[in-house]
């Protein structure tokens, strides 16, 4: 990959003041089970390169899953510089990285069969406490690398791998379906179903009984779950530094002012060990870092790609990414501050309220003002101290901002949601919930 890379830039060079290629591969195994029975075991592989150069002053890029194909990559790439962004940054040069633990031979070396069996096993547990429970399960290996090589004496290399697990229940009774399960993910093998097992039987415990609950605003406990389906998209698009170039965030003009509860702190950080978001560096071969965005009260940063740290006269933090195409600035791993709450101490100071596990819908509105309204799609009622039932035919509203201005407690439960969030439950004084 090294010469190919080489062979490349050597052909760029000719047409062009810099150029950078990117090659990526990987593999990756997944194990599928659906209402309750296996359906399928797949093998797939991926190998993609993409050329991006700087020419009379543009950027131009191509890219391709074939790797044998150099000269058309160059001509591709020379052509639509023709109408390419105009280049005003440069491409990094050689530097140090952190040393940042993301890969496990053990994650390549896990036999098919393993994985069914965790499958099996995960399942057969479920309903050996629910019978009629209707299962879908999902185990997955994937393991791969990417290069960065560019003219500017950059070469960097980064191997991953990640296993996740997880499972889905739908429990039907006439009108009323009930969805409950859990995941997780790692950049080594996990073993032990446990976990995820404990949070589901828990979930369809507590959603046994139906309970009503009032409309009006009350105190809310969002889950970390809850906190992944409502706050944490709104507030990965406000950090965005594109988004705040162009004037969208709704924290464009907001750094250093106190605007959030003094007990919320939110990092960017792609540094943690064996998180399947983690790196040395970011797709355009910048060092990773971590980010402080949330601190005393105030914003502190917004995270940045090349072009767009350019454009805002400031430097990359490390945050380019791509989706196929050219580099745009993009979370790493958001982390919230865990809190010193236990999540029975904020159940016993409520008298009447909510405990969101899920909501549904709640990012299709206003998501760079911060508006939120969704259908709890899994919730209980508090009443009293304690989880009474779960609610159905219940939809609350709010605005993330208003929301993390005033925050009662944040637990001491974190734990990671897929490799972008790290979130503890949050418990809010006040939200408008609405009940038929």
């Amino acid at each position: 990959m090294q010469h190919l890379a080489h062979e490349i830039l050597s052909k760029a060079s000719k047409i062009s003041s810099a150029a950078e290629v990117f090659m990526a591969q990987s593999e990756s195994m997944p194990v599928v089970f659906e209402a309750n029975n296996l359906k399928s075991l797949q093998s797939k592989e991926s190998r993609s390169i993409s050329l991006r150069i700087f020419r009379d002053g543009r950027i131009g890029f191509a890219g391709s899953n074939k790797l044998d194909d150099i000269d058309w990559l160059v001509q591709a790439a020379a052509e639509t510089s023709q109408f390419g962004a105009p280049a005003s940054y440069r491409l990094p040069s050689q530097r140090d990285f952190p040393v940042v633990e993301s890969y496990d031979p053990q994650v390549e070396q896990t036999s098919l069969s393993q994985m069914v069996k965790l499958g099996e096993e995960m399942i057969a547990a479920l309903l050996a406490h629910t019978p009629d429970l209707i299962c879908d399960a999902s185990i997955s290996r994937h393991h791969g690398s990417i290069s960065i090589f560019n003219s500017e004496g950059l070469e960097a290399s980064h191997a991953r791998s990640t296993f996740s697990m997880g499972v889905e229940g739908t429990l039907i009774n006439g009108s009323d379906m009930l969805f409950v399960g859990d995941s997780d993910s790692s950049c080594r093998p996990i073993t032990d179903t446990s976990k995820i097992l404990d949070a589901t039987r828990l979930q369809l415990e507590r959603a046994k009984t139906l309970a009503s609950i009032g409309s009006g605003n009350m105190p809310v406990i969002f889950t970390p779950d809850g906190m992944a389906s409502a706050i944490a998209a709104p507030l990965m698009a406000a950090f965005n530094g594109k988004l705040v170039f162009e004037g969208a965030s709704p924290l464009k003009d907001k750094l250093g002012q106190k605007i959030f509860d003094p007990k919320l702190e939110l990092d960017d950080d792609a540094t943690i060990p064996y998180r399947t978001s983690s790196s040395p560096f970011d797709d355009e071969g910048v060092p990773s870092r971590r980010l402080a965005l949330i601190k005393n009260s105030a914003p502190q940063n917004f995270f940045y790609d090349l072009k767009t740290a350019a454009q805002a006269h400031k430097s990359s933090t490390g945050h380019g990414g791509r989706n196929g195409g050219l580099p745009a600035p993009m979370p790493r791993a958001f982390v919230f501050g865990g809190g010193d709450t236990a999540p029975s101490d904020m159940l016993a100071e409520i008298k009447e309220g909510l405990f969101i596990e899920q909501l549904m819908g709640a990012t299709q509105g206003n998501i760079l003002g911060g508006d939120f309204s969704g259908n709890v799609l899994l919730g209980y009622k508090i009443e009293n101290g304690r989880i009474v039932g779960r609610v159905k035919d219940t939809m609350v509203f709010g605005n993330i901002y208003e929301l993390l201005k005033d925050i009662a407690a944040i637990g001491n439960d974190g734990r990671w949601l897929g490799g972008q969030l790290f979130s503890p439950s949050f418990y809010f004084p006040a939200l408008s919930v609405s009940s038929q």
